[in-house]
């Protein structure tokens, strides 16, 4: 098994970025995925060597317009495709090379998009794929969400998707995708 800590939409709000990460590393996570806004947010953390970090820029960050920087990027873990993006559509501010997130969703080319830049925590199932937003870490949100971070397992057969809350790190929204061969 494999699992994956996952946070979007961070915005300087550093303690609650350590404070996630910290919830995520006692739950053994191999990766820690941030979605963007704000890229440089993880320069202040210090994340155990053991676990890998992986972060794509939000759709108005400088870094987004730097073609050296992945706006999006596809990984494999434990044989199923994962799209981590900012958004999970298409953006004005893409990149020509930039894959289209409909489109793989469309194409079967992904198990599931995992997004931010919403601030809204998500799990949506579409078609045999599932659409993951963890929220965002912001003390306050407009949008009237707590503060939120997520965690994808995957085994053989199945992906497991968890949101927490934060500050009492409840599970707020769960759901399993099972794959049948």
């Amino acid at each position: 098994m494999m699992r994956i800590g996952v946070v979007s939409d961070t915005h300087g709000h550093i303690e609650n970025l350590k404070e996630a990460l910290k919830a995520l590393s006692e739950m053994k996570i191999e990766v820690f995925c941030h979605l963007g806004d704000d890229y440089d947010d993880m320069r202040d953390v210090n994340v155990p060597s053991e676990i890998q970090v992986i972060q794509v820029p939000g759709v108005f960050s400088e870094y987004y317009k730097d073609p050296n920087i992945p706006n999006r990027l596809i990984m494999q873990w434990e044989g199923k495709s994962f799209l981590l993006t900012h958004t999970r559509t298409s953006h004005k501010n893409d990149l020509k090379e930039d894959p289209d997130p409909e489109e793989l969703l469309e194409k079967g080319k992904v198990n599931a998009v995992l997004y931010g830049h919403t601030h809204i925590p998500a799990i949506i199932m579409e078609g045999k794929s599932f659409l993951f937003n963890p929220g965002h870490l912001k003390d306050g949100d407009k949008k009237g969400f707590p503060p939120t971070f997520g965690l994808i397992s995957v085994e053989n057969d199945h992906i497991t998707a968890q949101i927490f809350e934060l500050k009492t790190q409840k599970i707020l929204y769960q759901a399993k995708l099972i794959f049948i061969a």
